[in-house]
């Protein structure tokens, strides 16, 4: 159970600090207060159904960064028996936002790739915020080549603020690595599962998110800006991130109106940090599941699907020429 509160959870906060009450009084052995703590649970769990019933875009994205959301390691190290980490990109370093390596899954090799952004503050800093840099993408694409040469498939968890927009890591090639990825994947022969975990911004998203099959958490969002950065480019300030957030349309559902994903994995009441294990145990079924349906799949077949499915999506009108001039 997650410690920490949304703004729109403060009617649970004061219900949980209740219950916590309650029990101490229990455990005093003063009173038995089994029947009051069972009602007061009761009441929780419809407050918490009501509140999460009627979840707007900004609140959605503010779920997005909880604090206490499972990060890509958290995942790794509860759904697979084993993995190993795999640095560097073999030009400028390691690049310690994005992590990725071989796991095994249930007795399957899978090379899984995605951002990390760090539990704590120190771990934030080391990881730069899940915000990568050049040699992150491309650390990510030498680990896609490695599975296409040994025909392991690839699933990638996407949770990041956006690509490092710092000086160096433009001079250092951040545009052409995240395209050169896109490239690469849109041709890769093994599967591809992009699912996103927590944000999904911009192109930092995009760097590891071309797949045959791509996902999102019920509670993430996927979109070519933040909220924040819209609202500060047409407001020129931040108040306005919530008419942003609507605006932009950005959470699950709405992408998935779109077609721009493939499908919505549910998160348990309250959110994926209300319940990591849980959590963890739905993502490894439905990653194992998607696996299945993609692995006896022609590569060339899936290649072609794969470029097919991106070219469908977005909608364009051709206008007719402009009469001539006759003058």
């Amino acid at each position: 159970m997650s410690t920490i509160f949304m703004d729109f959870e403060k009617p649970l906060e004061a219900l949980y600090e209740q219950l916590e009450k309650l029990r101490e009084v229990g455990e005093k052995g003063e009173l038995d207060v089994t029947n009051m703590v069972r009602e007061l649970e009761t009441k929780i769990k419809a407050k918490r159904e009501e509140i999460f019933t009627n979840l707007s875009g900004w609140q959605k994205v503010q779920l997005s960064r909880h604090p206490e959301r499972p990060y890509t390691l958290y995942y790794l190290t509860t759904m697979c028996k084993k993995f190993i980490e795999l640095h560097g990109d073999r030009f400028a370093g390691d690049d310690h936002a994005i992590v990725g390596g071989l796991a095994n899954l249930d007795g399957q090799t899978v090379m899984v790739i995605g951002h990390q952004k760090g539990v704590n503050t120190k771990m934030r800093q080391y990881r730069n915020f899940g915000m990568a840099n050049p040699e992150g993408y491309r650390k990510a694409l030498r680990l896609m080549k490695m599975a296409e040469r040994f025909g392991f498939p690839v699933v990638t968890l996407i949770d990041t603020p956006g690509a490092f927009p710092g000086l160096e890591a433009e001079q250092r090639g951040q545009a052409e690595a995240i395209a050169r990825n896109l490239f690469e994947m849109a041709q890769l022969r093994v599967p591809i599962l992009c699912y996103v975990i927590g944000e999904g911004a911009s192109g930092g998203a995009l760097g590891i998110g071309l797949g045959d099959k791509v996902f999102m958490l019920e509670y993430t969002w996927y979109s070519v800006i933040s909220p924040e950065s819209c609202s500060s480019i047409l407001w020129h300030s931040w108040d306005f991130k919530e008419q942003a957030a609507e605006a932009l349309k950005l959470d699950a559902d709405h992408m998935l109106s779109f077609g721009l994903i493939d499908g919505i994995v549910r998160e348990p009441l309250g959110g994926a940090h209300n319940a990591p294990e849980e959590m963890a145990r739905n993502l490894k079924k439905h990653i194992l599941a998607e696996l299945k349906k993609l692995s006896g799949q022609d590569p060339e077949q899936r290649i072609i699907d794969r470029i097919d499915k991106y070219s469908k999506m977005g909608h364009y009108r051709e206008l007719a020429p402009a009469p001539a001039n006759t003058k």
